[in-house]
């Protein structure tokens, strides 16, 4: 399967403008200014992330993950490393103890909201800009490494992942994250084709020579 530049850049696009949503929910939330930065896009065999992440998100992981269904089915997750996750909550609540080295029911609380807000910014995208509605479950929170978070999640019928990377800023801090949707080839062939469409107009006479290569 064959992704083009085009494809890329109106993915990131689109991230953009669901990005730009979680920023003014979470900004409204917070009182304070919210930046989440220009986002990078990839895809990937899911076999491969294990690999591709390994020094980004070594160690224990805090994830939100949201089931989704539809013509486009598949799983959302917000992926932070450990510390990571502590930092952000303590960006968005000011008076958690400075000292604070394990994540407590509180924490959880924050972090699965801030995850509700973003994957809910993000997949609410797929029906007001894509014209795919999706139902989806209410948000869950990980605690676990990489390979047993994939391990347990994916199957068969999931074999690609759209990766999005990007920092969450705010006062002066910043804190990156993840955001990956596991996806069964159907379903990424939906979104690519659905993101064509939409692109379309946009897109105009702009070459298609730039491809990036999916290996099954």
């Amino acid at each position: 399967m064959l992704i083009t530049a085009q494809h890329r850049d109106a993915l990131i696009e689109l991230i953009n403008i669901s990005f730009a949503r979680t920023a003014a929910s979470l900004s409204e939330l917070t009182g304070d200014r919210v930046v989440l930065e220009q986002p990078d896009v990839y895809i990937h065999p899911i076999s491969t992330l294990n690999t591709i992440l390994a020094n980004s998100l070594a160690g224990d992981l805090a994830t939100v993950e949201q089931v989704f269904t539809g013509s486009i089915s598949g799983n959302a997750m917000l992926l932070l490393n450990y510390q990571g996750a502590l930092e952000l909550t303590k960006l968005f609540v000011p008076t958690a103890s400075r000292n604070t080295h394990s994540l407590d029911s509180s924490a959880c609380e924050v972090l699965t909201e801030i995850g509700n807000i973003l994957l809910n910014a993000c997949l609410g995208m797929f029906g007001n800009l894509l014209n795919i509605p999706v139902c989806f479950s209410a948000p869950r929170l990980h605690l676990d490494v990489l390979d047993q978070l994939i391990n347990s999640i994916a199957g068969e019928e999931l074999s690609y992942s759209l990766v999005v990377s990007t920092t969450f800023s705010m006062r002066d801090k910043s804190v990156t994250g993840y955001l990956m949707l596991l996806l069964s080839l159907d379903s990424l062939e939906s979104l690519i084709q659905a993101v064509e469409i939409w692109a379309s107009p946009i897109a105009g006479s702009t070459s298609n020579s730039e491809i990036e290569i999916i290996i099954n």
